[in-house]
């Protein structure tokens, strides 16, 4: 991959409530603290959600940490979306699948797994959706925790002039 600035990225988990809109809202919070500006959204791979707000436990697990995601709404995941962004990150390997079969043959190459992306660890954010509070704990650490490292490699990569070189850094 060309060292070419990202300047959008969508997060995508099955419903479009728990964990994709957590990731935008973090990645959205970090990225302002550092002074970054790239477009960010979040939608599903199914349509079970469109137009629901986020899971409350989302939004009381965000708005713990002064962040606010009670505005979004769920959509799906459309074709003109792997146009439109530069980097589509699933949140977990099923979403993956899903948005490659989606994504037309020349940008399968912007679809990614959110953690492997971020952090090298190809581990999926489990969907919080069926379980407690706690759950929904662990995964705000996972989205925060990869949100640092995805910010710090933006800063890096935005800072890199683009020399036509091919990048082994992202």
């Amino acid at each position: 991959m060309s060292a070419k600035p990202i300047n959008s990225i969508l997060f995508v988990c099955l419903g479009n409530i728990c964990r994709s809109p957590l990731a935008e809202g973090v990645l959205r919070a970090v990225l302002a603290e550092r002074g970054l500006d790239i477009l960010l959204d979040s939608a599903a791979t199914s349509g079970w959600e469109v137009g629901s707000a986020p899971d409350p436990r989302s939004i009381a697990i965000a708005a713990r940490h002064c962040i606010d995601i009670s505005g979004q709404k769920a959509r799906k995941v459309t074709v003109e979306d792997f146009h439109r962004f530069d980097l589509v990150l699933g949140m977990d390997r099923s979403n993956v699948r899903d948005l490659r079969a989606l994504a037309p043959a020349a940008m399968r190459d912007r679809v990614h797994l959110f953690l492997e992306f971020a952090d090298g660890k190809a581990h999926d954010v489990p969907d919080p959706y069926y379980e407690g509070q706690e759950a929904f704990v662990s995964v705000y650490r996972m989205i925060r925790e990869a949100s640092e490292t995805l910010a710090t490699r933006l800063e890096a990569r935005a800072s890199v002039p683009d020399s036509g070189q091919a990048s082994s850094t992202m």
